[in-house]
């Protein structure tokens, strides 16, 4: 055996190389099976984020969001400097594009770019990659899906958002109305990237959502006083496409009141979003 000393230099080092290799993959293998056993166990990520957040918006951006964005308010200091981030990185990575005349200003960007964020904030992937264009009309537009006038709609074989500005600012207009336009759509947007996606918070917004169907499916008298309650509107009960919208939408905007009268549904919401935050 030849001595360690004696060994050429250009060993060693190529030794040292393969070693810290070898580590780094035996290290990311037991991490990444402890990340999906808690995602399996606890139904929710184990981190949200590992990089310190550095992007930002502008001051002009941010005074909107202090102005106008509820849930950013109620944010702590360093929850605040996440979401700005996460704004910051949708708003380079998503095109807005105007229609009849529309002029995008800072207030579309950031109220548009906040809601995605808001309802993603409690995701680690919060890309969503299912969505590359964000279309703005003025008010409702006609819509060659249906040949009807629309407020907004999803297409995700074009990754498309549209949505009337007009009936976006409106949904914000009554906070407790469960009538959010952008919320609706966005949690389009959400539930089909949760279909094509099984990173980690697509799976947990998936697997969440199969359980919760499965509960009304088995307890008929839950089915049967969440009909009867009136508390979601007729349209939720269209498809599971906007069921899942109207929940989300009902849970943004009047949590206390859902939370009371249909805790499971409502767990199973919070669950989905995994959204632990002030207020939910």
């Amino acid at each position: 055996m030849i001595p360690f000393e004696e060994i050429p230099l250009f060993y060693k080092v190529m030794a040292g190389i393969l070693l810290s290799g070898l580590t780094g993959m035996v290290f990311y293998a037991v991490a990444n099976l402890i990340d999906t056993g808690y995602i399996l166990i606890k139904r929710r990520p184990l981190y949200r984020y590992i990089i310190p957040p550095y992007k930002s918006v502008t001051a002009a951006q941010e005074q909107i969001l202090n102005a106008q964005f509820g849930f950013y308010q109620r944010l702590s200091d360093s929850d605040k400097r996440v979401f700005r981030h996460r704004l910051a990185v949708f708003l380079q990575t998503k095109t807005f594009v105007p229609r009849n005349g529309l002029e995008i200003t800072n207030e579309i960007l950031v109220l548009v770019g906040a809601t995605a964020v808001m309802l993603t904030f409690g995701f680690r992937n919060y890309s969503l990659n299912m969505i590359t264009h964000i279309i703005m009309y003025p008010t409702t537009f006609f819509s060659e899906t249906n040949s009807a006038l629309h407020k907004g709609e999803y297409n995700p074989k074009l990754r498309a958002l549209v949505l009337s500005w007009e009936d976006f600012k409106e949904g914000y207009s009554i906070a407790n109305d469960n009538l959010n336009l952008g919320i609706h759509e966005f949690a389009h947007a959400i539930h089909f990237n949760s279909l094509k996606n099984r990173d980690a918070s697509a799976t947990i917004f998936a697997d969440s959502f199969k359980e919760l169907a499965q509960i009304l499916a088995r307890e008929e008298d839950l089915r049967k006083r969440l009909l009867q309650s009136g508390y979601l509107r007729d349209y939720a009960y269209t498809n599971p496409y906007e069921f899942v919208a109207v929940i989300i939408e009902s849970f943004i905007e009047t949590p206390a009141q859902f939370r009371a009268q249909f805790p499971e549904v409502y767990a199973k919401t919070k669950q989905m979003l995994n959204f632990n935050f002030n207020g939910y």
